[in-house]
This record gives C-alpha cells, sequence and structure tokens, in this order.
C-alpha cells in the first residue's frame, strides 16, 4: 500500500525577513481635499479677476426721462416732476454702486449721468417754488456743496463729482459742456443718456452745439464773447481760448472768426442763473 505524504514546507531561516516586493513608485498625488481646496482657491481667484470690471450701471431710465423731458433748450419740470419716482428709481441702485473696474469711458459717463441727474433731484426737491438752483443754497453754503448724493456708500457733493472726479481725474475740457446746472447759460442737456460707447461723440456734439450758439459765442468786431465757463475754468481750456473754440466752430461762427481783423480778443458775457425751463 502506498503511503500519502506531504511535502514539508520550506523551512524559514530565523533570521530572514519577508519584506513585500515594491513595484514602481509614483510619485504622490494631492489627497481629495487638497484637490478640492486648489479648485476652489482657483474659481475664487477667477472671480475676483472677473469682478474687477464692475457691470455697467442701467441708464436706459435716465435716457428715457431725458428722451421726455428735454425740450425748447431746457427742461420740463412739471412733467419731470409727475415722473419723479422713476428718476429715485434710477438714483436709487447708485447708492451701493462703484464705477472702480469701469472702463475710462463708461466711467466718465456714469458720473455725468449722476451729476445731471442728481441735478434734477435736487431742483424738483424745491419745484415749482423756486426761479434759480441758487435759490436752493444759502449765504454760507452754495447748492453745490449740498451732501445729498448718494453714490458708492458715500454721500457726496455736486463739487465733488465735477471738480474732484471729472475734472481732476479725466481733464477733458469737453465735461463743462455736458454737466449741467439748470440754469439758462449753462450748456443744455442732451436728449439722451451719456453711454460709454458712444462717449466720445456725444461730448463733442455737446461742445460743438454749444460754442456754435450764437447766444454762447459770438464774434464783434475784434471781439470774441464767449461764455464765462472759459474765463472760470480757463486752465482746463490752454492758454487760448480762441485756439480752442476754434478747433469747434462752424458755419456762421468759422467764418466770422477767419473775417475778423487782427487778433481776437477775448471777452466773457454775463451768466443768466434762471432755471432752465424750455422756451415758450
Amino acid at each position: 500500500m502506498m503511503s500519502h505524504h506531504t511535502t514539508p514546507k520550506r523551512p524559514v531561516h530565523p533570521t530572514r525577513h519577508h519584506t513585500p516586493k515594491i513595484l514602481a513608485q509614483a510619485r504622490p498625488g494631492p489627497s481629495p481635499t487638497l484637490a478640492l481646496w486648489a479648485v476652489l482657491l482657483m474659481a475664487l481667484v477667477f472671480a475676483l479677476v472677473t469682478g474687477a470690471r464692475a457691470e455697467t450701471y442701467d441708464h436706459a431710465p435716465f435716457d428715457d426721462l431725458l428722451a421726455t423731458h428735454v425740450r425748447g433748450g431746457g427742461i420740463d419740470y412739471d412733467g419731470l416732476a409727475d415722473e419723479e419716482d422713476k428718476l429715485d428709481a434710477y438714483l436709487a441702485p447708485a447708492a451701493s454702486y462703484s464705477a472702480e473696474g469701469l472702463s475710462r469711458e463708461e466711467a466718465m459717463a456714469f458720473w455725468i449721468n449722476m451729476y445731471n441727474a442728481w441735478t434734477l433731484k435736487l431742483i424738483l426737491t424745491k419745484y415749482p417754488e423756486i426761479e434759480s438752483i441758487k435759490d436752493l443754497g444759502s449765504v454760507f453754503s452754495s447748492p453745490w456743496k449740498k451732501e445729498f448724493v448718494k453714490i458708492g456708500g458715500k454721500t457726496l457733493t455736486l463739487n465733488e463729482i465735477e471738480h474732484a472726479i471729472l475734472r481732476e481725474k479725466y481733464q477733458d475740457p469737453r465735461i463743462h459742456f455736458a454737466v449741467n446746472c439748470a440754469s439758462r447759460s449753462c450748456p443744455p442737456l442732451l436728449a439722451e443718456a451719456y453711454l460709454g460707447d458712444t462717449l466720445d461723440a456725444q461730448l463733442d456734439a455737446a461742445t460743438i452745439d454749444f460754442i456754435n450758439n450764437s447766444a454762447n459765442t459770438r464774434v464783434e468786431g475784434n471781439r470774441l464773447v464767449v461764455s464765462r465757463i472759459f474765463k472760470w475754468y480757463k486752465e482746463d481750456f490752454g492758454d487760448d481760448i480762441a485756439a480752442y473754440i476754434g478747433r469747434y466752430a462752424e458755419g456762421p461762427l468759422k467764418a466770422a472768426m477767419a473775417q475778423a481783423q487782427g487778433d481776437l480778443k477775448v471777452s466773457f458775457m454775463a451768466y443768466d442763473w434762471s432755471l432752465n425751463v424750455p422756451d415758450a
């Protein structure tokens, strides 16, 4: 009878240790948690970078109001007063809005529109009991120094918008023909809001229209009689006011300047501060 036997196991040497065989080791990758944080960090950076450019302010409501109430060289304040709620709705988002991140043109358009819209709002606070914007000031303070303009979490004055922002930051003299002080001698409001995409053409149009209006500029002999704006802000227009006006002069004004004998001497008109209601 054959005997069955089991082959004995190979004895393990008491001093030899069995170490698991390690296959090719890859560089350890980030843990799932670290990878998630990396994705979140990249998303945050992207949001900050793309969010640095502010959303363009919605000027459509103001555009509608201007199209409706700018007429006859002035403002139909009676009609505008009936739609003051629309003006308020246009201005309300500005209280928490920042123009930081806008393009130069969009930012300029924003501040010009804000100046003009808040000026209209100021007039409506006392209209029709006033005959001039100056009636809204006092012996101690002008209406342009009233702290009532709510923009970007701050309370500003009209002076701050015009001088500390528009003039100082952008240094474009055409601004003077875009902002309106609610007075007859002020450059009239366009019947549309200023927009970044059309700003340059709009500023040119406002400047050309104002300068070529004989109520604002005319030649008398060897004198060039101009708006007092050119006296108040002489430094903005350079050393030669006649040369600046000549750049935008057209038609009869251009011809009169060319026909004038010798150098034109500049003189300044009186300023009419009465309210810019439409001509009858």
